[in-house]
Parts: structure tokens; sequence; C-alpha cells
């Protein structure tokens, strides 16, 4: 089975190192620092073999050129956003093998967060950089909701099992915001108080699971008859359809 590890950078992203399972190479997932990759590159003996990109804002790419001028590596990332960096563009495709020691992988339009973010599907295990997080979802900084929202429904159409890793620790910011809207939810209750636990100890509450994604996270939830009420309530005026409800939930979470 594949090794993924969470390097942290900045104040709260995560850059995610997978690891073959045949030897010690290893993609670097949204290397927005070089130093903690390197650092723990070197400690743990690993072997670079490439860098993938899920967009193009600075705390996903800023680490890029420093990381390959030192271990010369392909840079993968979305065909439809300009980064300089990137050497591989990307476009949606099932089955692209980026380097022989890994399995095929597979590779997600997900915009709405910026307008050409994609994601990288391999063995159930989701990279999801700004699309997804646990508990809630990216903000709108160059997408629409509509793009967003299609997104999101893409990923939920994934293996129930689908671990993700988004790209920050916003957890518990995510669900104190969930639980205004959705007060009444026993499994979200319940999340909420294993998620403080876990960071009043310094614990990631990354990856997430797609299911329990599915059960507590409004932003995947906007056809359940009590999320659509509570944006009902807050837009104060009927909402026809799921993206409406997920557009004032955006709006919402914006202001919160």
């Amino acid at each position: 089975m594949l090794q993924i590890h969470a390097v942290k950078a900045f104040n709260d992203n995560y850059i995610w190192l997978i690891q073959s399972a045949q030897n010690q190479d290893v993609l670097i997932v949204d290397p927005g620092d070089a130093g903690p990759v390197i650092n723990f590159i070197e400690k743990n003996d690993l072997q670079p073999a490439a860098i993938l990109v899920t967009h193009h804002h600075s705390d996903h790419v800023g680490g890029i050129r420093r990381l390959d001028d030192l271990y010369d590596l392909p840079v993968y990332g979305p065909q439809r956003e300009h980064i300089k960096t990137v050497d591989t563009p990307l476009y949606a495709q099932a089955d692209q093998l980026l380097h022989a020691s890994f399995a095929h992988f597979r590779v997600i339009d997900t915009p709405g967060h910026t307008p050409g973010h994609i994601s990288y599907l391999i063995e159930d295990n989701l990279f999801c950089g700004d699309t997804l997080f646990a508990g809630g979802c990216g903000r709108l900084l160059g997408g629409t909701a509509e793009q967003l929202f299609d997104s999101l429904e893409k990923i939920k159409q994934l293996n129930d099992k689908t671990q993700l890793y988004c790209a920050h620790e916003y957890t518990l910011a995510n669900l104190k915001f969930a639980i205004t809207v959705d007060p009444e939810n026993p499994a979200l209750l319940e999340r909420l108080a294993h998620t403080e636990a876990l960071r009043e100890q310094g614990l990631a509450t990354v990856p997430s699971v797609l299911e329990e994604e599915i059960h507590t996270n409004p932003f995947l939830r906007c056809d359940n008859i009590e999320i659509k009420k509570a944006a009902e309530a807050y837009a104060g005026q009927p909402l026809d359809t799921p993206l409406a409800v997920f557009s004032v939930l955006r709006a919402w979470k914006d202001a919160f």
C-alpha cells in the first residue's frame, strides 16, 4: 500500500508526500514551501519522483522552483491555469501513468475555487487541494459557485471510502459553521466533539473520508431539507435548487 506523509507548512497548509509501495520514491503534492519538504525527504531518506499541482495559488506552488532545481523533477499541473513552473500540463483523464513506481492516476477537473483547479485520485485517495475541505469547501477565488457545486457533486460519486487529502487544517472552523447550519445532526455533533479533542492535542484532522463528509458537510448536502431550510432562512427567500442552496451557503460561510 501507498504511504502518505503530511508535511506541515505555513500556518495551516499540508503538503502531501505520496510514497510508493515499492521503494522510497515520493510524489510531492502542492509544495508551497520547499524547506519543510526538503527536511522531511532528507530525514526519511526519500527519493523525490515528481511534483503534482492542483492550482496556481502561491501557497501551493511557491516551493516548486527550489525543489526542481535541487532534484530535477517533472512538474504536473492543470492545463487551464498558467503556472510557469509546470512543465507537463494535465487535463481530466483516467489511467494516467505519472511515474513507473506508482499505480495509474485519475485526473479530475474540479474548478470553482479557481477556474482550472484539478484533483488527483490514486487507489481511493483523492488529493483535492482547496476544492473540498474536511467539513467545508474552498472559497470562490476566480471560479463560480456553479463550477464548485458541480465539482463537489463529481467528488460525491466516488467510492464512499475514498480518503480525502485536502491542503489545509480548516476542519474545526468549518464544523463550527456546519453546526450553525445543521444543529440537530447527530453525526455532525459527534464529529465536532471528536475534532475539538484532536485539535486540543495538536493532532491533524485530515484526511477525512467521503462517507463522513456526505453525512456532515453541509456543502455536500444541499439537497437535504434541513440544510435547505437553514439556507432559506439566512437568504430570506425560497431556494428552488441545490445549486441555489449551495450559493447561499458559500456566501454565508464567507461572512461567518
